[in-house]
């Protein structure tokens, strides 16, 4: 029997048999986007932590071996890496990411690196004393304070600062240094030199000057100070000069100046206070006191002579001579550049 006119016959033109073809091409292709596109499912506790892949059905996954052969091809032909699926398989927002032993341990951070022996643990808690009494002092300088000796709370400050160079001369000669070391030193100084000398100046000021002018001055050199020491842990470090006044000088100051009781008026104090404040976090380079110590013995012995004659005005001099060496050098650096 003819075929009907309208009926129209299929050839290699047509569009049908490439389509069944791409398709089943796409259909091959789309084993590793099946595997890829795995569902992350909790536990029924609740706990999303663990996670399972869902896998599919038996029937489904015998459907395509049928289907596209993979029992002629081999099942190990198609398989696919679980790190590879994990690193582009999509991960819900909601769920934590998960971590691996191996990632936790390695991201762990000793508090004495090196060796762990028995007597540079010694060491190590004889630095870390070192920095707690320097806290300890400050906080009985504020407990001082409180109680109208200021005087008494000014001698621990000075306490205090000695402490604190010490544990950092102990720290590098016992070559026990380390982050945590650096981080506890941090803390305490701005317990003892960010608090406790503020609170020391402002119960020395009571009766002398107005409370507001007091408490902003004292306010400005604790905000100062923690800014200046948050700015000195993430900074590179010069050995030669410091970027500011450093935190425990400027509490140095503080204390001696309480402890002398320097002969000047309240509001000039006041404004050597905030002045005191501002050079901390200034940019000027001011030296160290190592490199103070390399200056010429004949430096060192007018001060001890100024000393015996007349030790407050000897003092005021060298702090004013200390606070205009910053902005000297940094004209000098400026010129020279």
């Amino acid at each position: 029997m003819p075929r009907a006119l309208w009926r129209r016959r299929r050839t290699t033109d047509s569009p049908r048999p490439a389509g069944r073809r791409w398709a089943g091409r796409l259909r091959r292709s789309s084993t590793f986007a099946r595997q890829v596109l795995l569902v992350r499912v909790g536990r029924r506790d609740g706990d999303l932590r663990t996670t399972d892949l869902a896998l599919p059905e038996h029937r489904y996954a015998d459907r395509q071996r049928r289907r596209y052969g993979l029992d002629r091809l081999g099942r190990s032909s198609l398989r696919v890496d679980r790190s590879e699926i994990e690193a582009v398989m999509p991960v819900s927002p909601a769920l934590p990411p998960v971590t691996h032993a191996d990632e936790a341990s390695s991201r762990s951070i000793p508090l004495l690196p090196g060796e762990r022996t028995v007597a540079r643990r010694m060491k190590f808690g004889l630095v870390n004393a070192c920095t707690l009494a320097s806290l300890m002092l400050g906080m009985l300088a504020i407990f001082q304070a409180m109680q109208g000796e200021v005087r008494i709370a000014a001698l621990c400050l000075i306490a205090c600062v000695a402490f604190d160079g010490l544990d950092g001369a102990l720290a590098r000669r016992l070559n026990v240094a380390s982050p945590f070391g650096a981080q506890m030193d941090s803390l305490a100084d701005m317990c003892s030199f960010g608090l406790a000398a503020p609170v020391v100046v402002y119960a020395s000021l009571a009766g002398s000057v107005s409370t507001a002018a007091a408490a902003v001055a004292c306010a400005l050199v604790a905000a100062c100070a923690a800014i200046r020491l948050a700015r000195f842990n993430v900074s590179p470090k010069d050995g030669r000069f410091f970027c500011g006044v450093p935190t425990t000088m400027a509490a140095a100051v503080l204390a001696v100046t309480v402890a002398i009781g320097l002969p000047v008026p309240g509001p000039v104090l006041v404004a050597g206070v905030a002045l005191l404040a501002f050079a901390m976090v200034s940019s000027f380079p001011y030296a160290k006191l190592a490199r103070l110590v390399k200056l010429p013995p004949w430096l060192w012995l007018a001060p001890v002579i100024g000393a015996l004659v007349d030790i407050r005005l000897t003092f005021a001099l060298i702090v004013v001579g200390y606070l205009v060496s910053g902005p000297v050098l940094w004209l000098r650096q400026r010129r020279t550049a």
